[in-house]
This record gives structure tokens, C-alpha cells and sequence, in this order.
């Protein structure tokens, strides 16, 4: 009479390409990570004793594409608080807005300043 000796490979859970008991295989899998978001930049319109308040209502219906109402409203704003927030964008679209503003005052020869931060 012989006998037979079965050995099986038992799973420990860990990384390993060994059957479980039942025969199936188990696949390793590393967790899915979450994409960051990017970091978002504010654009903000700064107060000067120049530019014509009719040019930042024009620029702010321009570059930012906010009604003529809510212009208005963020030109005073800016008038009355020295700044204001008029946009939060990713880098490159802060950084284009902040570009645009600037080009185009000074084409018009003002003096407007726009500048970007990291919110």
C-alpha cells in the first residue's frame, strides 16, 4: 500500500501569484490613486487713478465673459476697495487672462494692473 502526500500552498494574502484553495488564482492589483487636482490661481484687477471705469467694465465683459450688470458691479469693487478677485483659473488660463488685461491697457495706454495668486 502507498501512500500519498498532498501538499497545498495555503494564501496568506500577500502578493503572490499562489492559487487560493479552491483553485482560483488571485490578482494583485496596486489601489487606484486619485488625480490632484491643479492648484487654482485668482485674477485679480487692481485700482489706479487713470484708467477710465468704462475701460474695465469693457475689459471685464471681454476677458472674463461677465454681463454688463455684473461688470459694472465688479468695477466699483475694484474702485472702492482697491481690488478685486475677478476670476479663479488654472495657471496657464490665469496666467493668458493676466496677459490679455495687460496687452490690451496697454494698448489703450492705461495704467490698469492685473496680476494673478494662488488661491
Amino acid at each position: 500500500m502507498t501512500s500519498r502526500l498532498t501538499i497545498r500552498a495555503q494564501n496568506d494574502g500577500s502578493d503572490s501569484d499562489v492559487g487560493d484553495q479552491d483553485g482560483d488564482t488571485a490578482l494583485a492589483t496596486k489601489p487606484k490613486s486619485k488625480t490632484a487636482r491643479p492648484p487654482m490661481y485668482k485674477v485679480m484687477l487692481l485700482n489706479d487713478d487713470y484708467t477710465p471705469m468704462e475701460f474695465v467694465v469693457h475689459v471685464l465683459e471681454r476677458f472674463f465673459g461677465i454681463g454688463h450688470a455684473g461688470a459694472i458691479e465688479l468695477m466699483l469693487t475694484v474702485h472702492k476697495k482697491g481690488l478685486a478677485v475677478v476670476g479663479v483659473f488654472s495657471h496657464e488660463i490665469a496666467e493668458t487672462k493676466v496677459m490679455q488685461v495687460m496687452e490690451c491697457a496697454r494698448q489703450h495706454e492705461h495704467p490698469l494692473q492685473c496680476t494673478m495668486e494662488k488661491e
